[in-house]
C-alpha cells in the first residue's frame, strides 16, 4: 500500500491534472466529508444494503444450491436457467427492477441480490455434490434430527465452499450496489460518486471509493477471515 501511494503521489506530480489528484488532496477531501458527517451517512446506507442483498443471496442460493446438488433430475430440469441467470447482465436485471417494480429500496436490493444468486447456487451445488454419504449413513444410524444433521453433517462439509460463496459474494455485491446506488437511488456512496462525476470532481470520487473500500478491507480482515479460520479449526484438528 505504501508503495502504491508513492507511485501514485509521483505520477499525480509528473503529470498534474485536475483528472488525477494527489494522494493527499484525496485524503483532504475524505478527512472533510467525514467531519461533515457525510461520508459516515452515505456509508452506512450502502452497507446496510450490502448486507441486506448479501444474506438475501447467501440463504436463497445455498438453499436452491444445495437442493440442485442433492437431487440431479432436479438439477438437469433447472441447469439452463441458472445458466441463463449467470450470463444475464446485471445492468440489464438492475433496469427491469427500477422499470417493474419502482424506484424504492426493495427493487434495488432485489437486483443486487438475484445478480449473486446463480454464483451461490453454482457454488453450493458443487459443495452438495461432494458431500461424503457415509457420514449421511452415519446421521441416519444414530437418529440424528434435522437440525443435529444440519449441524454436525452438512455444515461442516459445506463450509470451504460457504466460505467461497461468502468471500466472492462481499466483492461481487457492493460493486453492483454501487450501480444500483448510481442509476435509481438518492443516497448512498454510489449516489455521490455520480453527483461528483457530474461536477468532475475526481478527488471526491476518489476519496468515497477509498473510504468504501477500507471499510470493506477491515470486513475482510476483522470478520470474515476469523470467521473461516474459526469454522475450520476442526479440520486442522482432524489433521
Amino acid at each position: 500500500m505504501l508503495v502504491l501511494a508513492l507511485v501514485w503521489q509521483l505520477a499525480a506530480t509528473i503529470w498534474p491534472s485536475r483528472a488525477f489528484p494527489p494522494p493527499l488532496d484525496v485524503l483532504r477531501v475524505m478527512f472533510r466529508e467525514i467531519g461533515n458527517g457525510e461520508i459516515p451517512y452515505h456509508l452506512g446506507i450502502t452497507l446496510c444494503r450490502v448486507v441486506a442483498a448479501f444474506a438475501l443471496a447467501m440463504i436463497v442460493g445455498s438453499a436452491i444450491g444445495i437442493f440442485l446438488g442433492s437431487h440431479p433430475r432436479a438439477d438437469r430440469f433447472l441447469d439452463p436457467w441458472v445458466i441463463l441467470s449467470l450470463n444475464v447482465p446485471a445492468l440489464v436485471i438492475i433496469v427491469l427492477a427500477y422499470i417493474w417494480f419502482g424506484l424504492n429500496e426493495a427493487a434495488a436490493i432485489g437486483a443486487v441480490a438475484f445478480n449473486k444468486i446463480p454464483n451461490v447456487i453454482v457454488t453450493m451445488r458443487e459443495g452438495a455434490r461432494a458431500l461424503d454419504p457415509r457420514f449421511g449413513e452415519v446421521a441416519k444410524v444414530y437418529r440424528f434430527d434435522v437440525l443435529a444433521r444440519l449441524r454436525h453433517v452438512l455444515l461442516p462439509q459445506l463450509q470451504p465452499y460457504l466460505a467461497a460463496a461468502s468471500r466472492s459474494g462481499i466483492s461481487l455485491i457492493w460493486k453492483i450496489v454501487l450501480v444500483v446506488e448510481l442509476l435509481g437511488r438518492s443516497n448512498g456512496v454510489g449516489f455521490q460518486i455520480s453527483l461528483y462525476f457530474q461536477l468532475f470532481d475526481v478527488a471526491s470520487i476518489l476519496a468515497y471509493t477509498l473510504a468504501f473500500v477500507c471499510v470493506m478491507l477491515v470486513i475482510e480482515f476483522l470478520l470474515v477471515q476469523p470467521l473461516e479460520y474459526t469454522s475450520t479449526r476442526w479440520r486442522r484438528r482432524a489433521a
